[in-house]
């Protein structure tokens, strides 16, 4: 499995727009065992992404979907930036298979 965990930065007043954004683009993309999408409590701005892929493979493939290159144009002008990514290796969980 292949796993990523991100903090994204919305522009001001912005969050909840860029929630909306990447939550609607996420229902069909294969190889995807987990996204979620969660308000950082602590930072009225930002945003944290965590995700389970069967590979990276699969995860580099979902970035050509129409859905999601769609939401990545309309998230753009409304991202302020990126402050961590880390790549992981999931090896199990509530919800995930081996």
């Amino acid at each position: 499995m292949y796993g990523l965990i991100g903090k994204m930065r919305a522009q001001t007043g912005k969050r909840d727009e860029l929630l909306g954004i990447l939550l609607e683009s996420t229902s069909a993309m294969p190889g995807c065992l987990s996204y979620v999408v969660a308000r950082d409590p602590a930072d009225a701005d930002a945003i944290w992404i965590s995700e389970v892929w069967d590979s990276s493979a699969s995860h580099k493939a979902s970035l050509q979907l129409p859905e999601v290159k769609s939401a990545i144009s309309r998230a753009m002008p409304i991202i302020a930036g990126f402050d961590t990514s880390i790549e992981t290796e999931p090896v199990g969980g509530f919800g995930l298979g081996r």
